[in-house]
């Protein structure tokens, strides 16, 4: 008889036999989940040292059997059979035949339900293609419930929960008063203190105010607030809406007879859309000051000559139009936000890829739309101007 190292206080093995003759290996004690992989390398271990021409498993010592190890001992007699050895157990005890016999060795040979195909690069585009699509479809068909139940409200103002909207704007507005400040003010820091180094080489140096101004006032202002709330609010958005879906909250809601997208989604983008005119013109205004500061202490313009020059920079259809294009942000933001928490099909790392997909998704949207706005400026402007 042959003992065989085992671990301690789990499982023994024992080997008796010739090599290349008929062997009988002896299990005992517990074979569970947590020691089946170290009974499986011994298991082989002693398939590739015997060599038996008939091997025999005896399980009269097995204490406990799981799952787990009543699968080691199928795919030991799958090994066997692969190698042209003739396997058999003996002395199982009727608790190991009933959980040997959940597991069906037929299926241990079936393909995968789910298999990877190899595609190929115009494969990959196509697919890329045609998920592109489908959420365009679905963005759409979102922004077309949203606008529905928007359009529905404004005629029936009493239906919307206007003390979540204050709450949403309090969270979405005035939380984001001081990251937003500081990034207007070094922003407008920035775009004066670089124009310097150019504007001085042709002695207009006192056009860095004018630079700033306007920046500002056309496109900057409402396109750092854009940024700013979509990664502060349309995450938390998202967040919220997406661990209410894990929840089954949002199915609580419908079951009770409440609309989710106007129950959830309409105090978000109204409180959104109203905040972030407000916010744009305290981004203009910081970033002016910013400018302002680096121009007077820094350029030696004097503060007259730099009040004067922004305000001659400064045109009312301007303000108004970056005022028009932050409510349009808000609305994007705020409604892609909601649309990637309705998504949610998962637990919490569906959760995470919905915030993060909100965020990515808006900035995008947030740029193609400051794009559109940019060239209708131009072509709006001198009429008005």
């Amino acid at each position: 008889m042959k003992e065989v190292a085992t671990q301690p206080a789990t499982y023994g093995l024992t080997t008796e036999g010739q090599k290349g003759r008929e062997v009988q290996l002896g299990l005992s004690g517990r074979i569970a989940l947590d020691n089946v992989y170290g009974l499986w390398q011994e298991l082989q271990k002693q398939l590739d040292e015997m060599i038996p021409a008939k091997l025999e498993v005896d399980l009269a010592q097995v204490e406990y059997l799981d799952s787990s190890g009543a699968l080691a001992l199928i795919l030991l007699e799958k090994e066997a059979k692969n190698r042209n050895i003739s396997l058999s157990f003996a002395n199982a005890s009727e608790s190991a035949q009933r959980i040997m016999g959940l597991i069906d060795p037929a299926t241990l040979d079936l393909p995968p339900l789910r298999q990877e195909e190899e595609l190929n690069f115009f494969e990959h585009l196509g697919q890329a293609a045609l998920g592109v699509v489908d959420e365009a479809y679905q963005l759409l068909s979102f922004f077309g419930k949203l606008t529905v139940s928007l359009i529905f409200l404004l005629f029936r103002p009493r239906m919307v929960r206007w003390g979540e909207v204050l709450v949403y704007m309090q969270r979405t507005g005035v939380e984001a008063f001081p990251i937003l400040g500081m990034m207007s003010l070094l922003m407008g820091l920035v775009i004066a203190f670089m124009s310097s180094f150019t504007l001085q080489q042709f002695g207009a140096i006192i056009y860095v105010a004018a630079l700033v101004g306007a920046g500002f006032a056309r496109a900057l202002g409402a396109l750092l607030t854009g940024i700013l709330v979509a990664g502060r609010s349309g995450s938390a958005f998202a967040a919220e809406i997406g661990t209410m879906q894990v929840n089954e909250e949002v199915d609580a809601l419908e079951v009770m007879g409440f609309e989710p997208i106007q129950f959830l989604a309409v105090p978000k983008v109204l409180a959104t859309m109203l905040v972030m005119p407000i916010l744009t013109l305290y981004s203009i205004f910081f970033g002016v000051l910013g400018g302002f500061l680096v121009g007077v202490t820094v350029l030696d313009i004097s503060i007259y000559s730099y009040i004067n020059q922004t305000q001659n920079a400064l045109v009312v259809f301007d303000i108004f139009y970056s005022l028009i294009e932050a409510v349009i942000y808000g609305m994007i933001i705020a409604a892609i936000g909601c649309q990637r928490g309705f998504q949610v099909r998962g637990g919490a790392e569906e959760v995470g890829t919905a915030t993060t997909s909100a965020v990515v998704a808006g900035l995008f949207l947030i740029l193609v739309a400051a794009a559109i706005f940019s060239i209708l400026q131009q072509y709006i402007r001198p009429y008005f101007v």
